[in-house]
């Protein structure tokens, strides 16, 4: 499994409470690009429209060897393919709990581009504050241990 792209404010901005997987519908030359590492998942987020899942705001750069693309979209919604057990729990818990669901990583599987994604909920200010304390104290402790065991 070999992370094509990879949204990293994810696991900051949200507490994710259970992860999926599906699959991601593109082109030939979408697939080829995203393989190139000409994608992002910046500010990219996933919704449910007609009792179907929908990636937005993805950015997929063209192909260059695909030739003109004149008319393509680099953000354009893709279809992600899941199992309607999944859907129906994932539509469930959205309504009822106000949770959002959240892209976290493009990968292969196989031959398959495959997506991960959450359920997660948003995190307010003061959480980000405190996990970014308590980042920065595991960091400074980390170096202190390292400091210790050099200078014996």
């Amino acid at each position: 499994m070999t992370a094509l792209a990879i949204n990293k404010k994810a696991r900051f901005d949200y507490d994710l409470i259970e992860e999926f997987e599906g699959g991601l519908v593109l082109s030939g030359a979408e697939v080829k690009s995203i393989k190139k590492g000409n994608a992002s998942m910046q500010g990219a987020f996933l919704h449910i429209k007609n009792s179907e899942l929908w990636l937005k705001n993805m950015h997929i750069g063209k192909y260059a060897p695909a030739g003109k693309q004149d008319d393509y979209d680099p953000e354009q919604d893709r279809k992600i393919l899941v199992h309607k057990q999944q859907l129906k729990k994932m539509i469930g818990k959205h309504n009822a709990e106000g949770l959002t669901i959240v892209p976290i990583r493009v990968y292969t599987k196989g031959a398959l581009v495959k997506i991960a994604f959450a359920l997660a909920r948003g995190k307010k200010k003061h959480e980000k504050r405190d996990a970014i304390k308590k980042r920065d104290v595991q960091r400074d402790i980390k170096e202190e241990m390292k400091k210790t065991r050099f200078s014996n």
